[in-house]
């Protein structure tokens, strides 16, 4: 550690370093930008700035996993919000029409600044309506300009009302298209070095939006390119009718054919699997975003969470989209996962802790 850091934080209520790791009265040591050490009273190094939090929990940034940032400018419409999640995506897809590099731009830099009020410092969004182009390099732009990390994913859907999916055909694209733009964006924008404050994920928003050689490829791209990848997954009892009668299977074992049960995927909700898929999910070390708030809302059910974390599945919070949930705070989620998981198993299966 350096003789003087830049910023020093101490005298916290509670430092929280990670999950296993407390320090009432910690202090925290910043120098270029990177966190460099942590330590208890009576330690701390000189600091150029120092900070006191007395009284105070100190934590990471939070993370948001998933989000819809464009739904800010939708948030809350009324004709929508009292459906099935199929019906409330028919009501909003013909308004999601008129998204422009200008509206993208704005509803990112609401919503991030919405997120770094809840203490959130680091967001995945999941774009995925496509009308007109640059619309994720407008996103990626509004990051830049606040000083966010981000997590920008390309998502995407072709398979239209015409083509027997759900969304018109003005929100879709073609395969070419789809694939073209992720891998410019990846080229243009993703940062794979530690810390970097934009990466580029690729996401197909769902079994019901896109074909299966979307699928496919947009897996094979992401493995050569080595970026994440990212969908919507088992979120709703209509999406099981959907690919049980579309492709002859269960939307996991669809997922699994179509290359995308490794750990470089993580999933929106996955609400719906039953018990041997589950078991299949953690055992690829595929992650799960839990959107406790949203899925309340639309009143699809909840995550397994408990169960998730016993199998080793990686979990993370997400606020979804502005247009499910009326707010974009990790710590509201937070609270309502708590709820939620004490809900469904009893006061132990979910603690402040976890």
């Amino acid at each position: 550690m350096p003789s003087a850091v830049d910023l020093l934080v101490r005298d916290a209520g509670l430092l929280v370093v990670d999950g296993g790791q407390e320090i009432p009265g910690g202090w925290v040591a910043i120098a270029g930008g990177r966190v460099t050490a942590v330590g208890t009273a009576g330690s701390e190094p000189e600091a150029r700035t120092v900070l006191s939090a007395s009284g105070r929990l100190v934590t990471p940034g939070l993370v948001n996993t998933h989000h819809h940032i464009y739904q800010n400018l939708t948030r809350s419409y009324a004709p929508a919000v009292g459906g099935s999640l199929f019906d409330w995506l028919t009501t909003l897809y013909p308004l999601w029409a008129a998204l422009d590099e200008e509206a993208a731009y704005v509803s990112a830099y609401v919503g991030m600044a919405e997120l770094l009020m809840g203490g959130c410092t680091t967001s995945s969004d999941h774009l995925y309506v496509h009308p007109r182009p640059g619309l994720v390099d407008a996103e990626i732009r509004a990051a830049r300009d606040i000083g966010f990390r981000f997590h920008a994913t390309r998502g995407s859907m072709t398979r239209s009302v015409e083509d027997g999916g759900l969304p018109p055909r003005s929100v879709t694209q073609t395969t070419d298209e789809v694939l073209a733009d992720s891998e410019r964006l990846i080229r243009t924008h993703h940062d794979p070095a530690p810390g970097a404050l934009i990466r580029v994920a690729l996401a197909p928003c769902s079994p019901f939006s896109v074909t299966k050689e979307v699928m496919t490829a947009t897996a094979e791209l992401a493995e050569r390119y080595d970026v994440r990848l990212h969908t919507h997954l088992a979120e709703d009892r209509d999406e099981d009718t959907y690919c049980l009668e579309t492709y002859g299977c269960r939307p996991v074992e669809y997922f699994e054919d179509c290359g995308w049960m490794s750990d470089r995927t993580w999933v929106a909700h996955c609400i719906y699997p039953d018990d041997g898929e589950l078991r299949r999910l953690a055992a690829a070390g595929v992650g799960v975003a839990h959107c406790p708030s949203s899925n309340m809302l639309i009143g699809g059910g909840t995550a397994r969470v408990r169960e998730m974390r016993d199998l080793g599945l990686p979990v993370g919070l997400g606020c979804d989209g502005s247009a499910s949930t009326d707010h974009a705070s990790l710590w509201m989620e937070t609270r309502n996962a708590l709820l939620l998981g004490r809900y469904r198993g009893g006061p132990a299966a979910m603690t402040a802790r976890d």
